[in-house]
């Protein structure tokens, strides 16, 4: 519990160490398909209403599309293009954009403000289950089992066992119960 407690005060932060050098940079990244934005070279990211890639800036994109084209970028791999495209989200608390800063900044090694991240989406939005999902991932990574039970639960609770959600957590904390 103490340890648990620890890990997310560190989260909340170094939030600020992370957010504003990302958000500084104004690069984006590419993830997308048919055109989108994983079509794009490092740094640009795809635009709609000119249907090409272009170099990332305030204001440019909405929300949807800023979102559409980190978690594109994430689920490609390029985690670092995504939280450079995340931070240029005009609404810095929309649980998605949170996600997905958290998810990459997970997969970056960065566990610690991957968590702070989660934690401030589910502060916002509760039954976001797919952060719950990620947040358990996230506390399995750094060894806490219980922590990674409890967003199980959490889960179940809001959607009951068949939710693809309740699966994907399930096997993982199956997969460290193994190793």
């Amino acid at each position: 519990m103490r340890r648990r407690l620890l890990v997310q005060v560190l989260a909340v932060a170094a939030l600020p160490l992370f957010v504003a050098p990302a958000f500084a940079a104004g690069e984006g990244g590419g993830g997308g398909s048919g055109g989108g934005t994983t079509q794009c070279k490092k740094g640009e990211v795809w635009d709609k209403k000119k249907n090409k890639c272009v170099k990332p800036q305030y204001g440019m994109l909405d929300d949807d599309s800023i979102y559409e084209a980190g978690h594109d970028l994430a689920m490609a791999g390029r985690y670092d293009e995504a939280i450079s495209v995340l931070t240029l989200a005009a609404n810095k608390q929309d649980p998605r954009i949170l996600n997905y800063l958290g998810y990459s900044h997970r997969h970056s090694g960065r566990i610690t403000v991957g968590l702070g991240y989660y934690e401030e989406a589910l502060r916002i939005n509760p039954d976001y289950t797919l952060v719950r999902e990620y947040l358990g991932e996230a506390h399995l990574q750094i060894g806490d089992l219980a922590g990674a039970q409890e967003q199980l639960k959490e889960i179940e609770k809001r959607t009951g066992k068949g939710s693809r959600e309740y699966g994907m957590l399930s096997e993982q904390i199956d997969h460290f119960l193994r190793s």
